[in-house]
């Protein structure tokens, strides 16, 4: 098992290959569908450099955070995929989600030297593991704003790493 800490360093996301089983700890941002293309704009205009928002060495977890805890959420929705390049160009190294990214994006994310992890819905597993939770911005998303939680030991496994998916027969 190969522990990361935030921030994900360019060396640790080296390292790392498809397959690789991982726990991460530190703190991590949330988002989906409505938190995740708005997050991408306010990088693209940088807007971002007026909040506390520090993408640097982040990871992006697609989920939302509700009462009853955190799972991951589809992350080959067009609003959530579309988001990989600009969040990788705002800092963004690991994306956690599930499913299958497509050929494009998996592009990106070697370009950016990032990565793409997957993990399954264990949301009794995640709340434990989730020490703190606050809205990071956009609270008049609700449970789809963008979060900030500090997390310990997050299970996941490498999913899309240097040009390579899981999903591929090859990898």
């Amino acid at each position: 098992m190969i522990e990361l800490h935030t921030p994900i360093s360019d060396a640790d996301i080296a390292a790392l290959r498809v397959g690789d089983r991982v726990e991460i700890s530190g703190y991590i941002y949330t988002g989906r569908d409505a938190a995740l293309p708005r997050l991408v704009r306010m990088i693209r205009d940088e807007s971002i450099l007026d909040t506390d928002i520090d993408l640097k060495g982040s990871v992006i977890f697609h989920t939302a955070v509700s009462p009853a805890g955190v799972g991951p959420t589809s992350s080959n929705k067009a609003e959530i995929e579309g988001s990989f390049p600009g969040l990788c160009e705002g800092g963004v190294k690991l994306h956690l989600g599930k499913g299958r990214i497509g050929a494009d994006t998996i592009r990106s994310l070697d370009e950016h030297n990032a990565v793409y992890a997957v993990m399954p819905p264990v949301t009794a597993l995640l709340n434990a593991r989730t020490l703190e939770r606050r809205v990071a911005a956009f609270p008049e998303e609700g449970m789809e704003a963008l979060h900030l939680l500090k997390v310990e030991r997050y299970p996941c496994i490498i999913a899309a790493a240097h040009g390579k998916s899981i999903y591929d027969e090859e990898a």
